[in-house]
C-alpha cells in the first residue's frame, strides 16, 4: 500500500503523511512541484522524528509519477468520487492519491484514477483536511488488507507489562 500526494501547498501536511508512512510502513510519494521547498524545517518538525523511518519518494511532475510507480490501483481520494467511503473493497497494492489542499487535482489526473472514492460528509461541509482523510482511508486499507496483522501478531506474543 502506498499513499501519494499531488502537489501539496501544506509543508505540516507533508509533514503528517512522513509520520504515518513512518509509523505503518507506507511508501510515500510526493508528487511536485509543492508550495514549498521540499526541504522545509516545517516539514521536519511536522514528521517529528519519524523522517528517517519514512520511505519517501519524490517525483518530479505527474509524469514522472505515472512513469516510474510501481503496479497498482490508482485510488484517488476527492469530493468528485462515485465510489462511497467505506464501501470500497481494497487491494494490498492500492496507491491511495490526495490532491493539492486548495485545489484538489486537474482533470487529467482525475481521469487517470482507476476509482474515485469520496467520503460522505454532512451536508454543507466541503471537505476534510487531507491528512485526516488519508487517515480514515489508510486504516480501513490496512484492517481490510491484514495491513495490521504483523503488528498485531508481534505484540500479541509480547510478554505483558
Amino acid at each position: 500500500m502506498r499513499v501519494a500526494l499531488y502537489q501539496p501547498d501544506i509543508p505540516q501536511n507533508v509533514g503528517a503523511f512522513i509520520r504515518l508512512s513512518g509509523c505503518l510502513d507506507l511508501a510515500l510519494d510526493v508528487i511536485e512541484p509543492c508550495g514549498f521547498p521540499v526541504d522545509d524545517r516545517r516539514i521536519r518538525r511536522a514528521a517529528m522524528d519519524y523522517y528517517d523511518l519514512a520511505r519517501l519518494v519524490r517525483h518530479a511532475s505527474w509524469q514522472a509519477f505515472r512513469r516510474d510507480r510501481p503496479a497498482g490501483r490508482l485510488v484517488l481520494l476527492t469530493t468528485a468520487g462515485d465510489t462511497i467511503f467505506p464501501n470500497l473493497v481494497f487491494r494490498p497494492d492500492d496507491i491511495l492519491l490526495l490532491g493539492r489542499e486548495s485545489a484538489g487535482v486537474p482533470a487529467d489526473v482525475h481521469d487517470a484514477a482507476e476509482v474515485r472514492l469520496r467520503i460522505p460528509l454532512k451536508p454543507g461541509a466541503r471537505s476534510l483536511n487531507v491528512a485526516l482523510a488519508a487517515s480514515m482511508v489508510v486504516s480501513e486499507a490496512l484492517r481490510q488488507t491484514r495491513g495490521f496483522h504483523a503488528q498485531a501478531d508481534q505484540h500479541a506474543h509480547s510478554p505483558a507489562r
